[in-house]
């Protein structure tokens, strides 16, 4: 049996809880702050009309921006409230509920080893549960295309230290590819307290330029 996630187990004790993160989302909107600078640089990053896989998306703030960009978005959260608003939002997007930690089951087929890009924000990593952070960056490395690349954000003193976060990577099969403090670029060091980590899943040896075909099978 999983190991509910943290964020469940917030919700169980607070019914609340979802709502309350909606409408605090909402009056930060109203009052004019900038809710989309993970947004901005996925969008940087990404070819146009990239598919982007939003893991842990919420009500849908960044991937709906993604979408507005002309991207294709897939979002998915274990909250099916999040996942109503989203929809309320930010309908020309897919939204589903499913588990990080079960991605093959909680996303399309046809879409599994053909995402560009995954973003992964609002320190969605530090509320899994401790047992499945690997099995979901492992879902990551399957969802995504040979070169194609991870964003993922969180805060430190959240219980997940960063040196596990990278080991945790490198055992899944990922590279990390850079290391920032923040959604605005600036560069990380061993002090910083927040991490943007750009993961990549390894070219197939395969498709590169030169590589040999067995062609005994």
């Amino acid at each position: 049996m999983r190991e509910p996630s943290l964020w469940e187990v917030q919700k169980k004790n607070n019914p609340g809880h979802s709502r309350w993160y909606i409408e605090r989302f909402e009056a930060m909107r109203a009052q004019g702050a900038d809710l989309d600078g993970e947004a901005r640089t996925i969008d940087a990053m990404s070819s146009r009309g990239s598919t982007i896989l939003d893991a842990g998306c919420g009500p849908g703030r960044v991937g709906g921006e993604l979408e507005r960009r002309g991207h294709r978005v897939i979002g998915i959260d274990v909250d099916p409230e999040l996942i109503d608003q989203a929809r309320i939002d930010h309908p020309e997007a897919t939204w589903l509920t499913g588990d990080l930690a079960d991605l093959d089951a909680a996303m399309p087929a046809e879409v599994m080893g053909a995402v560009d890009t995954v973003v992964c924000a609002g320190n969605v990593m530090t509320f899994l549960a401790p047992s499945t952070r690997r099995a979901v960056l492992e879902g990551f490395k399957r969802a995504l295309t040979p070169g194609g690349r991870a964003a993922v954000g969180f805060g430190a003193g959240r219980g997940y230290l960063f040196d596990d976060f990278f080991q945790d990577a490198e055992d899944a099969g990922l590279d990390v590819d850079l290391r920032l403090s923040t959604w605005e670029l600036d560069p990380w060091g061993p002090d910083s307290t927040f991490l943007v980590a750009l993961l990549r899943k390894p070219e197939d040896p395969a498709q590169q330029p030169g590589a040999r075909t067995n062609l005994l099978g």
